[in-house]
């Protein structure tokens, strides 16, 4: 049954049509839809357009001035549909344009103020059940744009079909597409501030991507998991303070491992949960610290140049499977920290550069919106909403995700405004200084918002700078971080060991200056993947002399740091001193574990994890200076250091002692108490491909004052070796 066509001209301002029809109105909801007897709807491939009301066409006329737009008299009651035909074709559609919005009143504000603090559950794609029918929001912010479009193949990426509610001062524009549905492409198109038409922007809120090269957003719906670890989620507060044993295994996940009989490609996070969760925890490291997720459209940025930060990047695998992968860690007893990238964004057309045609996410000037060094972006975070956006990101790891911990890249960089730039190249602070006040604010308040978010979790901070009191309370005049990379023992410490033995004496403080400062933040030792790539070499090959000596050296380097105060972190292959440099196009050397050598690096390291999370001298005030006391730091000639951990409690006392020449030293070394000590661990052991040499399973300690201790004990120390003793 068909109704009849009544006045469209009338209907519709034919300078409003047309400005419709090309895609230049700026509130089409003000228009199109239903508005009380009439319908008006936008479709450029219809010849002709009916509104169907209880099986009633009404058929909508075309207007004049708009080739796509339609409009008829309807009831003022009765839900309508979409019935186009063209030539024999015939489809039909429910219209976005009769929807209200979803966004609430609360929401609006919050997002107009600046402080929603979880703006991803309201911008974004959300699959959801709106006045009755399924499909999916879109939401998006541009503030400067005339014009907000969501386009994809259900609409035949036509700017013109879905343009976009503007929410008034919020800057907001949504728009409800039913029938969109998970696993959707899309974009935005967006016609910028004077007309300018943008290139097409993936989601920056948006919750998946498409494979690289491609670079368009996905639809999907992460809402529904079903987590498993509320055990872990109970206790993960005891288990990532400061009294805690932390061993982190940093992890890029496309080269640990790969498939080979399927084109090499890397392991999904599925398998990964249960290949390398089961590895971590084989090798007695409590955590897992993965190198960037989010998407991001270069394999060989690492993920350091992320473009979607709410995005698990799709090379392993969709959301729901990365939470496997989290959910699967935690039921082992491990940790995940995430590598977040806040400090600069890559300026590829489809990501946050110039996003609605003005400088939104970055400063428009390049002394301080670029990043020189990367040929990156650099975040305003001056400008509120852009703190808002990126805290929210690192809540909604924190929440969505059960991550543990955010390990924050590359905060020199931020904390610096002529960081990497010379005189003339950046532009001071409001006092004329160069720390960057406006990211020093905004760390603070994204520590505080990430702890206040969720229980029990650490921030981490790579910070290379003597920047004061980065892993100190935010109310102490802190950053708020939990704890910082110590970079600069990671420096000086492998200065020495790259030195031939004969030379190290000259050197003797670089292994002892660390101490100077050790207690100042709450440390991490952090043997990462930036030591063994851009021609640095691997771990192995940083040690002199020849193979044996090279074992030698890294088994004996890796117990000093274990035995060091500070939480450990160690890059993949290291742990089995993979032979070459890093290479993120390819799986690591597992084929070496043939050979007893890196076999016995391996077990050495497992080893170590195993002392460390066992003796709460070894971990338990790792970042207080009562927790450690040297015995011997100034026997440079020997090149022997001696020193006692504690744990401020009644746990047994344990001495380190390391020899970091060839020359075996039988060596009298002071004890904190007489008595039997029991030898823990000797690096020279068999079977950790050493000589066998060592005490005999531990020494006595009698009474007699030696370097400032009651006790003194003759021990045998092997060539280029360190053991660890336990006071029984």
């Amino acid at each position: 049954m068909t109704g009849t066509v009544r006045k469209p001209a009338s209907i519709v301002d034919p300078k409003v049509a047309e400005a419709l029809h090309q895609g230049r109105h700026g509130d089409p909801f003000s228009v199109l839809g239903r508005h009380g007897g009439t319908v008006r709807v936008l479709d450029p491939g219809a010849e002709r357009m009916f509104a169907v009301i209880d099986g009633t066409e009404y058929e909508l006329g075309r207007v004049a001035g708009g080739m796509a737009v339609f409009a008829g008299e309807v009831p003022e009651s009765g839900h309508y549909w979409l019935r186009g035909y063209a030539g024999t074709e015939t489809w039909e559609y429910e219209d976005a344009y009769r929807f209200g919005p979803v966004m609430g009143e609360l929401d609006e504000y919050l997002l107009g103020e600046g402080t929603h603090q979880r703006i991803w559950t309201v911008l974004g794609a959300h699959v959801l059940e709106h006045e009755g029918q399924w499909g999916t929001q879109f939401a998006v912010w541009a503030p400067n744009a005339e014009r907000v479009s969501v386009v994809g193949g259900f609409n035949h990426w036509d700017g013109r079909r879905h343009a976009m509610r503007p929410r008034g001062a919020t800057g907001v524009w949504e728009i409800f597409v039913p029938n969109v549905t998970d696993g959707e492409v899309y974009k935005y198109e967006i016609l910028g501030a004077g007309g300018q038409l943008q290139p097409l922007k993936s989601d920056p809120v948006g919750f998946g991507s498409q494979h690289a090269p491609q670079n368009s957003s996905i639809v999907r719906d992460i809402s529904g998991y079903g987590w498993k670890d509320d055990d872990w989620m109970a206790e993960r507060g005891g288990r990532n303070g400061r009294t805690a044993p932390i061993s982190v295994y940093e992890v890029h996940l496309g080269s640990w491992k790969r498939v080979a009989a399927e084109g090499n490609r890397p392991l999904s996070y599925k398998e990964a949960a249960e290949e390398l969760v089961d590895y971590v925890h084989d090798m007695g490291f409590t955590h897992i610290e993965l190198l960037p997720i989010s998407e991001y459209p270069f394999d060989g940025s690492w993920g350091y140049q992320p473009v979607g930060l709410f995005a698990p990047t799709i090379r392993f695998g969709p959301p729901h499977e990365f939470r496997d992968l989290i959910d699967a860690a935690h039921r082992k007893g491990l940790g995940i920290l995430l590598d977040w990238v806040p400090g600069h964004f890559p300026a590829d057309p489809h990501g946050l550069g110039q996003f609605d045609g003005t400088a939104l996410y970055e400063h428009a000037d390049p002394r301080e919106g670029f990043h020189q060094d990367w040929n990156t972006l650099i975040y305003n975070y001056g400008r509120t909403e852009v703190k808002n956006f990126l805290t929210s990101n690192a809540i909604y790891w924190l929440e969505e995700y059960h991550i543990d911990g955010l390990r924050v890249d590359a905060v020199a960089s931020m904390l610096y405004r002529d960081y990497s730039r010379k005189e003339g190249e950046w532009v001071p602070n409001k006092f004329g200084g160069r720390e960057n006040l406006e990211a020093i604010d905004f760390l603070k308040g994204a520590n505080m918002a990430a702890y206040g978010a969720a229980d029990g979790i650490m921030t981490v901070a790579e910070e290379s700078t003597s920047f004061p009191q980065v892993s100190r309370p935010v109310d102490d005049g802190g950053l708020g971080f939990g704890f910082k990379w110590n970079m600069g023992w990671m420096n000086d410490t492998l200065r020495y060991m790259e030195k031939d033995p004969i030379y190290r004496k000259h050197d003797h403080h670089l292994m002892t200056f660390g101490l100077h400062y050790a207690f100042s933040e709450n440390f991490i030792l952090p043997i990462s993947h930036d030591e063994v790539v851009h021609g640095k070499g691997s771990m192995l090959n940083k040690m002199p002399g020849g193979e044996d000596e090279k074992f030698a050296n890294l088994r004996a380097y890796y117990s000093f740091m274990w035995g060091h105060p500070g939480k450990k972190l160690l890059f993949m292959g290291c742990e089995f001193a993979q032979p070459s440099e890093w290479n993120h196009n390819s799986q690591l050397s597992w084929g070496v574990m043939d050979n007893p050598k890196h076999a016995g690096i391996q077990r050495l390291v497992r080893d170590l994890n195993t002392l460390y999370r066992a003796e709460p001298a070894l971990h338990a005030l790792d970042c207080e200076p009562s927790g450690f006391q040297w015995i011997e730091a100034n026997d440079a000639d020997a090149s022997v250091y001696a020193w006692i951990r504690r744990s401020g409690g009644t746990d047994p006392e344990v001495v380190v002692a390391c020899n970091f020449t060839p020359v075996e030293r039988p060596y009298k070394l002071g004890m904190p108490q007489a008595g039997r000590w029991r030898e823990a661990f000797c690096s020279d052991a068999e079977i950790y491909g050493g000589q066998g040499r060592g005490n005999m399973g531990g020494v006595d300690a009698k009474a007699g004052e030696r370097n400032g201790q009651p006790a003194e004990a003759d021990v045998y120390l092997p060539p280029l070796s360190t053991v660890i003793f336990v006071k029984e």
